[in-house]
């Protein structure tokens, strides 16, 4: 997955901009800030990364050739 998609981009956004405010607020100073903007894009990258993997379903074992079972028709009809 790439970490230039638009979901990872818009999440590192929202973690970047609370990051900017602690900046602005005088918590963090400039190189504080400057060092802690790249873990934002990569913390968002970690988040969708793993809300992808817990959303995409979980496939079927490959039961291999010939294995149908006896309700199943091994060859459609038309």
């Amino acid at each position: 997955m790439s970490p230039l998609r638009w979901d990872v981009l818009a999440v590192g956004l929202v973690l970047a901009l609370l990051v900017l405010a602690l900046g602005l607020r005088g918590d963090f100073s400039a190189d504080e800030v400057a060092v802690r903007l790249p873990w934002c894009l990569l913390a968002g990258w970690g988040a969708v990364a793993l809300l992808r993997f817990a959303a995409t379903p979980s496939r079927p074992p490959d039961a291999g050739p010939g294995s149908a079972t006896p309700d199943q028709d091994p060859t459609p009809t038309s």
